[in-house]
């Protein structure tokens, strides 16, 4: 879990930056309805709307390297932006040697599955961002402070990270190379049974769409339902302009159902986070929250949102894909049919209504209220009944440690003391820090004397885990923090 938590934590920084790209593209497929629906592109409203759609898309489209980089710097000890370049290495090492083209040059005999080139045709997702991102940093972590002979010197320390990276990303390939289409084929055959079960498949199919978005394997499942892979095609087939009665299911089922709880379900689940957020981070919480929250309602760009909260509350990340899934079935049920070419925002709702499948369209007011409903009270008790660390509730600083001040500003002799009470380097696992505490993993609690660290000056030390210490400094925490880590080299 902790590990989980700090995966969130670093996934803030390339999250913040979405949720504009998001309302970019919104704005411009306003502007420029012809980027979606297709036709000539003429005027100066189209074109501006065409630029503006390509700004936003070059961010969205390429998330997966940002969260490569933003995890590989933000899971590395002091932030260090070594980690964001091995993290780099090791994206261009996964998506090249996992890459549809290569991998039938090395098999060709996978080009004659459709299952298992479209595995690798999708292999540059946030799944394979997130992982080259862990390896970047966890290289960074361990090999550092690396020593190599004389004549292999100039690659010593933080220069070795990066080609260790790209070491341990050949072996991850090959072992993806087997296992990624397995899994991929796995739920494709899952996809199919699902298929067959009518209104309760279509809700169990949004279900595990939302489920598997950490993954990037919710591709194999959009391609079952949304195109042709096993004779269905509810996407391709409505936009089209054909009917229910031109296929053998309900034309729009698959796609339906994520309208109302992308466009209101979403804004609902961020106002109980907000409200939820600690008074001294609510303002910060509504900055993320609020442009993510409006990203998804114009354009259904979740992913801002999504990766806000699902690695820091888990359990909170299965309520919200069991909502979807509930409110699919209640959507097509009542008949509701809408299509996107994008995402499920009002952009695609108002490009669809006009199709010859959509129906009901007007129904998005009734299911919208009552998906704003239903996730903010499910949401908030929740947060409130499990205290679930949401974005702004999570165990950091609060505002009163800011004003917390120092014995003295000798950093160094403060942080031998707090380094002796923790009994010593040898027993130091890891060191990190946030805005006020310096947070230490420990190898044996039991040497561990609060009297001996308080003696430092400190304000405080907190025991979260069985093996963590927090050390309240204040704001001049990162001066103790760079001291205790020269100390423990």
């Amino acid at each position: 879990m902790k590990f989980l938590q700090k995966l969130g934590k670093a996934l803030m920084l390339p999250v913040a930056v979405l949720p504009i790209c998001g309302i970019l593209m919104g704005i411009g497929y306003l502007l420029c309805p012809a980027t979606m629906q297709g036709g000539d592109i003429q005027g100066a409203a189209n074109l501006i709307g065409l630029f503006l759609v390509k700004a936003g898309g070059a961010l969205i489209d390429n998330m997966a390297i940002l969260f490569a980089i933003g995890v590989g710097v933000g899971m590395s000890d002091k932030n260090d932006g070594t980690g964001g370049i091995a993290a780099l290495a090791s994206w261009l090492m996964l998506t090249t040697l996992l890459s549809t083209g290569f991998v039938t040059t090395l098999m060709p005999s996978i080009a004659e599955s459709e299952v298992k080139t479209i595995a690798f045709n999708k292999i540059a997702n946030p799944f394979i961002g997130i992982l080259a991102g862990v390896i970047g940093s966890t290289c960074y972590n361990k090999f550092k402070g690396t020593k190599l002979p004389d004549w292999l010197a100039f690659f010593s320390g933080k220069r070795c990270v990066a080609i260790v990276a790209g070491v341990v990303s050949i072996i991850v390939s090959a072992v993806l190379l087997f296992v990624w289409p397995l899994f991929f084929g796995l739920l494709v055959s899952i996809g199919d049974a699902i298929a067959k079960m009518g209104v309760v498949g279509a809700g169990i199919y949004a279900f595990l769409n939302r489920l598997l978005i950490p993954t990037g394997l919710h591709h194999a499942l959009n391609n079952v339902f949304w195109f042709d892979t096993i004779g269905l095609g509810d996407l391709t087939h409505f936009w089209a302009g054909e009917t229910s009665a031109d296929v053998s299911w309900s034309l729009g089922m698959y796609m339906s159902g994520f309208f109302p709880c992308m466009m209101f379900g979403i804004p609902g689940a961020a106002l109980a986070m907000v409200q939820c957020a600690k008074p001294e981070k609510k303002a910060a919480t509504i900055g993320i929250l609020l442009s993510a929250a409006v990203c998804s309602f114009i354009c259904g760009v979740t992913e801002p949102f999504e990766f806000a909260f699902m690695f820091l509350a888990p359990g909170l990340y299965l309520i919200y894909a069991a909502l979807y899934g509930v409110f699919t079935i209640v959507t097509v049920a009542l008949g509701f049919r809408a299509g996107f070419s994008f995402s499920a925002g009002a952009m695609d709702l108002l490009f669809s209504a006009s199709l010859p499948a959509a129906a009901k369209t007007w129904l998005i007011i009734p299911l919208g209220i009552a998906a704003f409903v239903v996730f903010y009270f499910v949401f908030l008790f929740a947060i409130k009944k499990f205290d679930i660390k949401t974005p702004g509730r999570e165990d950091d600083d609060v505002e009163a440690e800011k004003n917390v001040q120092l014995a003295s500003d000798d950093f160094t002799a403060i942080a031998k003391q707090i380094l002796a009470g923790c009994g010593g380097k040898e027993n130091i696992a890891s060191i990190d820090n946030c805005v006020t505490r310096l947070r230490l993993e420990v190898k044996d609690m039991t040497q561990v004397d609060d009297k001996a660290i308080k003696a430092a000056g400190v304000a405080g030390v907190i025991k979260p885990g069985k093996t963590s210490v927090q050390v309240i400094v204040g704001t001049k925490v990162q001066f103790v923090a760079d001291a205790f880590s020269e100390l423990c080299k």
